[in-house]
């Protein structure tokens, strides 16, 4: 039995559509969401599109075999807000970043997603599910 929400006794409508549509995967709206709550420590990102994250990715060589959805430009732009600058040097670094978490050996294809999951039940902050398919 699956028990990916056993925390709760009943999950809402909406979650269970877009999850019925989309599994632990980003839509476009769902992405550009979770992109819009994200900050650096001077302020908001500049997001990357799906364009930019495919045009980084052809530029230095890097091929994901995991990605499915929007998962990979929601990777690049946490990269971005998190990581970019400190850990992450250049876009050299980035990119392969984008490649080491969305094809993590360790990981399923829903890391990405889960992760973000995760983070938003940890600070309090409520999907609208129904708004975002």
């Amino acid at each position: 039995m699956d028990r990916s929400f056993d925390i709760y006794d009943r999950i809402p409508e909406d979650m269970k559509a877009y999850l019925s549509n989309y599994g632990f995967n980003f839509s476009k709206k769902m992405c550009e969401w979770a992109v819009s709550k994200m900050k650096t420590k001077s302020g908001k990102i500049t997001p990357m599109t799906k364009e930019d994250v495919e045009a980084l990715l052809k530029k230095y060589g890097v091929t994901l075999e995991k990605d499915n959805g929007y998962n990979a430009v929601y990777v690049a732009n946490m990269c971005r807000a998190g990581y970019y600058g400190s850990s992450i040097p250049n876009e050299q670094y980035h990119a392969l970043f984008i490649k080491d978490f969305i094809d993590d050996p360790n990981g399923s294809e829903e890391k990405a997603f889960r992760h973000f999951f995760a983070d938003c039940m940890d600070k309090g902050i409520v999907i609208n599910w129904g708004d975002l398919m």
